[in-house]
């Protein structure tokens, strides 16, 4: 026998109220049920449980609502967020020396990019120098300048299987392969 618990999900919460509804309506049609030491008429047994799988019935609809409308709002913001994100800047552009015209767009003024000091351009210079000896890296002029010389390398070349005895006249891709490996060599 299943019982309601907190674990299970609420269709089947729903169903099990349903069934119980079902079964106490066909086995005890009328009278009193004595449940621990209350009696209950078979009339508000049924209206109690009937009361539960109501609400889970709009507790279920609801949760199919808010889905819904989680996905139209989803659906709009992929068309929406790109305009606004657009028209923001546009507006920023047009406005960009005027606060109280960004304030009227719910905007702020850009903030003022604040000067680097000697010594914080010292140490990003530093790190940056320090990074490149780290990575080996190089400037374009300098990658130039590196040559190298291929030793110790052995070819070996490829060489295509003997044609078999059953196909007597060579295919014509296989005659222009072989021609063609023939005049690079």
């Amino acid at each position: 026998m299943t019982t309601i618990t907190s674990k299970q999900t609420k269709a089947t919460a729903l169903t099990q109220v349903q069934a119980l509804i079902a079964g106490t309506d066909k086995h005890f049609p009328s009278g009193t049920i004595t449940l621990g030491n209350t009696a209950y008429a078979t009339a508000t047994l049924i209206q109690a449980f009937q009361s539960l799988a109501n609400a889970l019935t709009v507790l279920s609809a609801a949760h199919v609502s808010v889905k819904d409308a989680g996905l139209t709002l989803t659906g709009i913001e992929t068309k929406v967020l790109p305009v606004i994100r657009d028209f923001t800047k546009f507006v920023h552009a047009t406005f960009s020396n005027a606060p109280q015209q960004l304030a009227d767009f719910g905007l702020q003024p850009p903030k003022a990019r604040t000067p680097l000091t000697s010594e914080q351009k010292a140490a990003a210079v530093a790190k940056l120098r320090a990074t490149r000896a780290a990575r080996g890296t190089t400037s374009k002029k300098q990658k130039l300048a590196v040559k190298g010389d291929v030793t110790s390398v052995t070819i070996t070349p490829v060489k295509q299987p003997a044609p078999t005895a059953q196909s007597a006249t060579p295919a014509v891709g296989a005659s222009a392969t072989t021609a063609s490996s023939g005049a690079t060599k």
